[in-house]
């Protein structure tokens, strides 16, 4: 019995086509099959890592980044508005203004609502500098959402 050698496409998450050669459809299929259940694994453990966010793995990391060039005693951003963002306690302290979070629930969180632009273009934060990245944004909205808790 001869075999018969057959092309398999297999598109990968950025829209490649790479093409291989099996000697049968299953084998085809099955790498699709296993590609798939890498791709799903792989989603599924970044974001349990989201739903898991810690303050100091996390959240303060985001912080130290995006915010505390400016948001530390000495600075512009905590001049105008009395935010320090160094500690877990200065941070739910707020501002001269009020709290920024509301534990549980992060849409009406002020500070969400300023790193998503919300506020409107001249209060989105931070400010003249590189937006938080989607990622970094679910990390900070889940935290908020299960409690912000200081762990």
């Amino acid at each position: 019995m001869k075999l018969r050698v057959i092309k398999c496409n297999v598109v990968d998450r950025f829209n490649q086509k790479h093409l291989f050669k099996r000697k049968s459809r299953f084998l085809c299929f099955t790498r699709g099959i296993l590609l798939g259940f890498v791709w799903i694994g792989l989603v599924s453990a970044t974001n349990a890592r989201a739903d898991n966010a810690t303050f100091k793995a996390e959240v303060m990391p985001i912080l130290e980044k995006h915010c505390l060039e400016c948001h530390v005693p000495g600075q512009d951003g905590y001049e105008k508005s009395g935010l320090d963002l160094r500690t877990y306690e200065s941070l739910m302290k707020g501002t001269n203004y009020g709290s920024i979070i509301v534990e549980g629930d992060a849409f009406t969180s002020n500070m969400m609502v300023l790193i998503e632009g919300r506020a409107g273009p001249n209060l989105k934060m931070p400010h003249g500098r590189k937006d938080l990245t989607k990622w970094e944004k679910v990390i900070l909205r889940r935290w908020i959402n299960r409690g912000a808790q200081n762990n």
